[in-house]
């Protein structure tokens, strides 16, 4: 008789367990899922006007050739919205671009990392209009290649010490930037993972506004900050997007 009592206890404490197993999981997936998750991964490709007039001037003093700054920038971002409200984060770069003379090389390209926050101002599912505000942080790089005073005996030893105009110097920025998007995005067939409903999309379109250089930091080589060359770099810019959206629902 104990035996059997005992075994009783044991079955009722078992199925006492998985209830409230069961019941946490219900809880947890009812709270995680009270807002569907949306968003998109998505590349942009920016036209933001550069000017370095003032470091080409410390270029040509020194007998090297002015540099054409590229005005092109390649991001990644990501973008995520909680109802109307809506969220982007991203890195980016500029291309190379490099002047020469007699042997000298410069090369200079830009670096950022961006935050946007919006509100979308319409009520369509396929279509987002949102205005923004963000912060940039940016960072500048200019290298110096001096092969012509490149030791070409190919020995570690006299390389060392060897003199050469070779350096790289860079310039952080801090920018703030005012704009609106807008996005159109185009249905993709859905996936069922389960009890889950992924809503796929493409979302294509346009990022525009004012890129404000609220602080343009000295040149620095070594930690050791340079006097001359930097300046603020404002200006309007423009983007294209296109990405792949998701929004996950139960």
């Amino acid at each position: 008789m104990k035996k059997i009592s005992f075994l009783l206890a044991a079955v009722a404490l078992l199925f006492i367990g998985r209830a409230n197993a069961q019941q946490t999981d219900t809880v947890s997936t009812h709270h995680w899922f009270m807002h569907n998750l949306s968003g998109a991964a998505q590349i942009q490709i920016t036209y933001r006007q550069g000017d370095i007039s003032q470091l080409n001037d410390a270029l040509t003093a020194n007998g090297l050739k002015p540099i054409s700054v590229n005005n092109i920038w390649i991001n990644a971002s990501m973008h995520h919205d909680n109802g109307s409200f809506m969220m982007e984060d991203g890195i980016g770069f500029t291309p190379v671009a490099m002047s020469s003379n007699n042997g000298l090389y410069a090369k200079y390209n830009q670096y950022q990392l961006f935050f946007r926050a919006g509100y979308n101002v319409l009520k369509n599912a396929d279509v987002k209009l949102y205005p923004f505000a963000g912060l940039n942080f940016s960072a500048s790089v200019l290298n110096i290649d001096d092969n012509a005073g490149i030791d070409k005996t190919g020995s570690l030893s006299n390389e060392l010490l060897n003199s050469t105009a070779s350096k790289t110097f860079y310039e952080g920025n801090f920018g703030i930037e005012l704009g609106a998007g807008f996005d159109y995005l185009i249905p993709v067939k859905p996936k069922q993972v389960d009890c889950i409903t992924i809503k796929r999309n493409i979302p294509i379109g346009i990022r525009a506004g004012y890129y404000i250089n609220a602080y343009a930091g000295d040149w620095k080589i070594d930690n050791h900050s340079l006097q001359g060359g930097d300046q603020k770099q404002s200006a309007v810019f423009v983007s294209f997007n296109i990405g792949l959206g998701y929004e996950i629902s139960k």
